[in-house]
């Protein structure tokens, strides 16, 4: 398994198991348990996935060292602020089982999120975070949040994939020494993204599928991945990308597929930013 030192020093995998929209409890911990057992030891979750539990059980149950398993969560925007923030990690660390966790990311660029820093910041130096990111920040948030903090964000997760492979963002983020991590490779399967033409002709020259030349892109952007798949098979199947490398002039090609723009959304847009803010007022009220 390819790694990437963070800038804290950690080191991370780049490729692991995504469990976003995995509700189901028991489905979630045999996925995780199966990824485990193919050679996975990046599990990323988070606290609005409702899957932490399952996740820690999976960890737990499978036999691989704890020390050898790198733990992703995430800090959700009704959570933000210093006090909520604190106590958001002591919960997600309370439902996972575990001492400490490898990375925390704050979910979205939105409300107190640099109250949010501080809290993390001081759970990274008292050791029960190994290291501290953020996710789905723009380079303008990234580059003010990084003049500020006394201890750099690791990593950023962003959408990022061959239909909006984010060329500036990754600049951005290379100079300001954060490591780029890919939600949703596969765009969901947006746009026949597994029959993809271009997808699947140079997955085929190297006698792999459309979803691993994806991957294979994205990792020698020197970009981590982490693809979902409830498939062991296909689980299998996305770890098996490092016996070949893509040519200058595939590479070139793929580049071509970039759109620029989100399949998902954009937090330029109000409305989105207002249905996130929706988000967040009712789970306020589920509670």
């Amino acid at each position: 398994m390819n790694t990437v030192t963070l800038n804290n020093g950690v080191v991370m995998p780049m490729l692991g198991l995504g469990v976003y929209q995995i509700d189901d409890a028991s489905l979630c911990e045999q996925i995780v348990r199966d990824a485990l057992r193919a050679g996975y030891r990046l599990i990323d979750t988070a606290a609005a996935y409702g899957n932490e539990e399952a996740v820690g059980r999976a960890v737990k149950r499978s036999g691989v060292p704890r020390e050898d398993i790198f733990i992703t969560t995430k800090v959700w925007v009704q959570d933000f602020g210093y006090e909520k923030t604190k106590r958001a990690v002591a919960a997600s660390l309370e439902k996972l089982d575990m001492a400490y966790v490898d990375l925390v990311l704050l979910h979205q660029q939105l409300s107190d999120y640099y109250g949010s820093w501080r809290a993390l910041q001081e759970l990274c130096r008292q050791g029960s975070v190994r290291a501290i990111g953020v996710s789905n920040f723009y380079p303008d948030r990234l580059a003010d949040l990084c003049e500020n903090a006394d201890i750099l964000p690791a990593v950023n997760q962003i959408e990022c994939h061959p239909f909006y492979q984010r060329a500036y963002d990754l600049d951005v983020m290379n100079k300001l020494r954060v490591a780029p991590m890919a939600w949703g490779p596969f765009a969901e399967g947006r746009k026949d993204f597994f029959t993809h033409p271009v997808l699947q002709r140079i997955g085929t020259a190297h006698h792999k599928t459309a979803a691993q030349a994806a991957l294979r892109f994205l990792l020698q952007k020197d970009i981590v991945v982490i693809p979902k798949s409830v498939h062991k098979d296909r689980m299998v199947q996305n770890l098996d990308i490092f016996d070949f490398s893509l040519s200058d002039s595939e590479m070139k090609e793929l580049e071509g597929l970039d759109e620029k723009e989100s399949l998902f959304f954009s937090h330029y847009d109000p409305k989105m930013v207002e249905w996130f803010y929706d988000m967040v007022k009712a789970r306020k009220l589920r509670k």
